[in-house]
């Protein structure tokens, strides 16, 4: 069948030229429905918000719609990209210390670094508070000490405070220690950041490390994948090096992995 859309040669077309093929014609509804979902969840953020004046827009009834649509999210997307290279300034301020007015020093009397009060009370309500002064409190150290994390976890977490960011190898190696960091300090952000990561990289080889983490983060989405995903593997992973050692450090969360799994091999 000649189709008006997908042919390299529309000049040869015969009569009628404006039929299209099967697939272009599925193609084109795919997308009107993909917008139609993505303006559906745009409608129902809409309704609910108890101050949005704002009435949901009409559903796309033609792939004009969609093109006009993508065009749209393109320039907010290109405009995001010009909104965080220059909040990107913040990052350049840290690394080059530019009117720094605090030490953080890390765990075991490393060398301190140097940020801005500024940034960590916007980030963390937890350091808010402790650089925060009154009449009832002492007068708030120009050094504090972040017990939890050695040098490198520690210049990755102001890294991120500042950026919003880390690349793939930071994150690879410093996610654990970041994410009690985030839980303690309570940075959402961040939390939310090493979530994704751990979803996204669980395997047999850091399951019950991500369970733990999880434990103590109390996250229960992330826990509840990663029991799941050790339910599913239970046999490779009670016969697993790490095994024993996960025993003796969390005998808690061994009782609930092991009573899952006598449960779902009971069903």
């Amino acid at each position: 069948m000649d189709c008006c859309v997908c042919t390299t040669m529309p000049l040869i077309l015969r009569p009628p030229r404006n039929t299209i093929c099967g697939a272009c014609y599925e193609g084109v509804r795919n997308i009107i429905n993909m917008m139609n979902g993505i303006e559906s969840e745009k409608s129902k953020s809409i309704i609910t918000h108890p101050n949005s004046p704002v009435s949901p827009r009409n559903s796309s009834k033609t792939l004009d719609d969609c093109i006009r649509r993508c065009s749209e999210q393109i320039d907010q997307f290109n405009q995001q990209k010009q909104d965080l290279a220059f909040l990107r300034g913040f990052l350049d301020a840290f690394k080059e210390q530019i009117h720094t007015d605090i030490l953080i020093s890390p765990a075991n009397h490393g060398p301190p670094i140097p940020a801005h009060k500024s940034v960590l009370a916007a980030r963390s309500e937890i350091f808010k508070n402790m650089l925060e002064c009154d009449e009832c409190k002492a007068p708030p150290s120009n050094n504090i000490t972040i017990p939890d994390l050695n040098h490198e976890e520690l210049e990755s977490l102001l890294e991120f405070l500042y950026s919003g960011t880390l690349t793939s190898e930071k994150l690879e190696k410093h996610v654990y220690a970041l994410s009690q960091a985030a839980d303690k300090y309570v940075i959402p952000h961040l939390l939310k950041y090493c979530e994704r990561y751990l979803l996204n990289s669980i395997s047999t080889s850091n399951a019950f490390e991500t369970l733990e983490i999880a434990d103590t983060c109390s996250n229960h989405n992330l826990k509840e994948t990663t029991f799941n995903f050790l339910v599913k593997n239970i046999e490779h992973m009670i016969s697993s090096p790490k095994f024993e050692a996960f025993v003796h450090r969390s005998p808690h969360l061994t009782v609930q992995l092991v009573t899952r799994a006598f449960v779902n091999g009971s069903k």
